[in-house]
């Protein structure tokens, strides 16, 4: 690794163990474990689940104000903007350690996770930037991957410490949360010394484009103009929209079932819900991550999504059964899928973003993230309160329909493949350039 991306890269590893502090506060499942057991007879069951819902989808939904960061920070300086951010994650995540356990103090509870989830989800988005200039293409997978599996591990380990320590006095989120948002500066400081490569050329560059058509704006009707403007990047935010939505939809599904279905209390939620796929991760993030780097983001996701239709498949037959032992294998599974996901997820848009676009694709990415985390809680509990109306416990067969989601997409996936071996087949100029891009060229096989 070369002399100045490997500077980077240490702070960034700081960062990644530290940051979390934040991230476990306002995770999206850990934060809908606790709220749901926590304001349990404080407030009517319907509202429960309607805040359980909003709380789940809260990582994906407050991706949806991603453009308007990606025009505020246009042509000004990425780190201090990050650091921006970071800052006020930390006031957030302090503030939810003090509310009250009354109706208003859920609200307010929901209030301060969305503001936390739109300052982190500024962050993901402005740091693709950074990383387009710090790492180059055959090494972004790998770091990508190092960074994430440490902070993923240190979100589990939070997430574990917090159910236990909920278990033993049920008000241990008081001291838990103002802490890691003071133990989060020592990330924050770590950012503050990350250097970009070519930043002032890159703040010029912006600046210069303010006016041209591609410079990134506001407006809502941008990312229409940008999937107009390439066909390919819209085909796959389609088969992305399928699957996420399925994806998104078993999360407040989930925390209702394993509280209201299988009685589980803080440490036992938390562990399926969020630590154990979490733990999972590391063992296929490093698999995952030879995958992207030697293919295109298309191939990698017709292989990996196949293991998110397999978990919701799984937690359908544990729901409907009863049987929770195969919540333990659905989670393990899922752990797996998040071990690419959260590669793809970052990464994806750069196999398709020229350098000087890298957040506004990314922007594009997540806001549409947000409007499918806008529609995922509702729907899903729309149609588990709708089934368990009909018949009581057949709200479980809410996953079989996120599976089938999920599976639609996957299904877009492998065509978008196959159409794209095709044409490389076909065309040796595309099949060139597509090697110069980076990621190699499968073969039919």
């Amino acid at each position: 690794m070369p002399v100045f991306a490997a500077r980077n890269y240490r702070f960034e590893l700081v960062s990644a163990f530290y940051l979390p502090f934040l991230l476990a506060v306002v995770d999206s499942t850990i934060i809908a474990v606790v709220a749901k057991i926590a304001f349990e007879g404080s407030v009517s069951p319907g509202m429960l689940n309607i805040v359980v819902a909003i709380l789940a989808a809260s990582t994906a939904f407050a991706n949806i104000v991603s453009f308007a960061w990606v025009k505020l920070a246009h042509g000004k300086d990425k780190i201090r903007f990050i650091n921006g951010l970071q800052v006020a994650m930390i006031v957030m995540v302090a503030g939810i350690g003090l509310v009250p356990r009354t109706a208003l103090g859920l609200w307010l509870l929901v209030v301060l996770v969305l503001l936390a989830r739109f300052c982190w989800a500024g962050f993901i988005t402005i740091r693709s930037t950074i990383w387009r200039q710090n790492y180059t293409r055959e090494m972004r997978g790998r770091v990508t991957g190092k960074l994430a599996t440490i902070q993923v591990l240190a979100v589990a380990m939070l997430g574990v410490g917090l159910g236990t320590a909920m278990d033993l006095d049920d008000r241990a989120f008081r001291l838990f949360f103002p802490l890691g948002a003071a133990l989060a500066l020592i990330g924050v400081w770590a950012w503050s010394k990350v250097r970009v490569r070519q930043g002032p050329s890159l703040v010029r560059q912006e600046q210069g484009n303010r006016l041209e058509a591609d410079a990134p704006s506001i407006n809502p009707m941008s990312v229409i103009r940008l999937l107009r403007g390439d066909p390919r990047y819209a085909s796959y935010m389609s088969c992305m929209m399928m699957l996420g939505l399925g994806n998104l939809m078993v999360t407040p599904v989930l925390v209702i079932a394993l509280r209201d279905l299988f009685r589980l209390e803080y440490l036992g939620g938390i562990l399926i819900a969020n630590s154990l796929p979490l733990v999972m991760m590391p063992l296929s993030i490093p698999l995952w991550a030879r995958l992207l780097d030697r293919v295109h983001v298309i191939e990698f996701r017709a292989i990996h999504c196949w293991f998110f239709v397999a978990s919701s498949c799984i937690v359908t037959v544990a729901a409907v059964s009863r049987i929770p032992e195969l919540l333990y294998i659905s989670a393990m599974i899922q752990g797996l899928a998040f071990g690419g996901g959260v590669l793809a997820w970052n990464l994806g848009h750069l196999d398709f973003a020229p350098a000087h676009r890298a957040s506004e694709y990314m922007g594009v990415h997540v806001t549409l993230t947000g409007l499918r985390g806008l529609v995922a809680p509702f729907l899903a509990v729309g149609i588990w309160k709708g089934l368990e109306y009909l018949s009581p416990g057949a709200g479980a067969w809410t996953f079989a329909f996120c599976a089938g989601l999920s599976a639609v997409g996957g299904i877009g996936f492998w065509r978008l493949r196959n159409k794209r071996r095709r044409e490389l087949a076909a065309d040796p100029e595309k099949r060139a350039q597509a090697r110069a891009d980076g990621p190699a060229v499968e073969t039919p096989r």
